[in-house]
């Protein structure tokens, strides 16, 4: 998925890489796919989530966001992934399902040759505020202020999502020697 354009005026090549950012969930599936074009250039492809009906018993929720994943991997493509990782929850009756819906992200993504890198919220507010505790529309108007947006993401999973695709450049050292 990696494309090369030729740099104006240079016979050198621009490698551009396609970022997929996951927000896990059961219920809503974030999901924000961006163009990494070197240093801190970012292109904005698409976003969106992958809603599961409260009603649809809990494989079937799992199968529809594997589903959903392929489709979004299929039409989009990625060179590489990040993921929020689980690190807590208030609502215990809520981490299982999450658990489980990031293994279905997990496998999925790894039926594509891609693995993902996992990063906290506090992470992912640090690389797009400077401040690890930052308000999450301090967040969302980083990730639209950087992607060219004139206003933030809605809903907040695919702005999330954004975030983490941005933040999985910043963290990973090797995407950025294969530039």
């Amino acid at each position: 998925m990696v494309m090369e354009y030729p740099t104006v005026g240079s016979k050198r090549t621009t490698r551009i890489h396609r970022i997929l950012g996951v927000d896990p969930g059961t219920a809503t599936v974030g999901f924000g796919i961006v163009d990494w074009l070197g240093s801190d250039t970012f292109k904005y492809i698409s976003s969106g989530v992958i809603s599961t009906p409260k009603t649809m018993a809990p494989g079937m929720r799992l199968k529809m966001i594997r589903e959903d994943l392929l489709d979004i991997l299929n039409e989009f493509g990625a060179d590489h992934v990040g993921v929020e990782a689980i690190f807590f929850f208030k609502n215990a009756k809520t981490l299982v399902p999450v658990a489980q819906a990031r293994g279905v992200i997990l496998e999925t993504l790894s039926s594509f040759g891609l693995t993902a890198g996992e990063y906290t919220p506090m992470q992912v507010k640090m690389q797009l505020t400077g401040y690890g505790k930052a308000e999450k529309p301090e967040v969302q108007w980083a990730v639209a202020k950087l992607l060219g947006l004139p206003e933030i993401i809605k809903p907040d999973d695919a702005s999330d999502a954004l975030a983490i695709a941005v933040t999985h450049v910043r963290m990973t050292p090797t995407i950025n020697l294969v530039q």
